[in-house]
């Protein structure tokens, strides 16, 4: 490894600076991205002020509308940084970077994660996934099994139909938009009962997404439905 380090040195996952590690981020780019630490939001994971004392704490936009899964986390937040890198894992084929996503998401996921846990990625319909080639979120679930050392299945849910993009739309166009689009697949019904489930995605905005296949999986009698992002749009002021 240090002779091809010395021949093909590591470089920053944004920028391409030369780095001391592969998959790693340099200064610059790393005090640019908005990770989520300390006090956070315990529905969606967004930062907080003040010192994390171990109590259960919700952001205002999650203390407006409350959530249907119980706990939440995410990575980052969807700026700086941490944006440019989650537009070029969706758009640009960046799949080098499932393995440190998935790590900043099993840190983050750490308080949730229980020995029963079933990791699980919010799906694509076929369509959408044929014209993608690959769902973002099945690759970031996937990682987090085996990081994690937890069962995950890629094809828990299922989209019954295409829905319209989410993009421009406020809070009830999306849940609209969104109504009876995801269900449990009926032959993995008999991995969910009883279970602790975790549920991936990319990106939260409103919740919508997370929202629908939260009430899927408790309508398939998980015993529990928590959630975890790679990176969380903050509500603007």
């Amino acid at each position: 490894m240090h002779a091809l380090h010395a021949v093909f040195p590591p470089r920053c996952i944004a920028c391409g600076e030369e780095v001391g590690s592969d998959f790693g981020l340099c200064l610059s780019c790393w005090e640019q991205t908005s990770f989520a630490t300390g006090t956070v939001c315990d529905a969606c994971g967004v930062p907080l002020p003040g010192d994390d004392g171990g109590e259960s704490v919700l952001c205002d936009d999650c203390m407006t509308h409350p959530r249907p899964w119980t706990r939440g986390r995410t990575a980052m937040m969807y700026s700086g940084v941490g944006r440019d890198l989650v537009l070029s894992f969706k758009h640009a084929d960046r799949l080098d970077l499932v393995r440190p996503m998935a790590a900043w998401m099993a840190q983050a996921a750490r308080p949730l994660i229980t020995p029963d846990t079933l990791i699980a990625p919010i799906p694509l319909h076929r369509w959408r996934l044929l014209k993608r080639r690959y769902n973002q979120s099945a690759l970031l679930a996937q990682a987090m099994a085996r990081i994690t050392g937890r069962e995950g299945c890629v094809d828990l849910f299922l989209r019954t139909r295409n829905t319209a993009s989410q993009k421009g739309h406020d809070r009830d166009a999306r849940l609209a938009n969104l109504a009876d689009a995801i269900t449990v697949n009926p032959v993995r019904a008999d991995l969910i009962a009883g279970r602790n489930v975790l549920i991936v995605d990319d990106v939260m905005t409103s919740g919508a997404t997370l929202g629908v296949a939260t009430q899927a999986a408790m309508q398939a009698d998980a015993a529990r439905v928590d959630v975890v992002t790679l990176a969380r749009v903050a509500k603007a002021p």
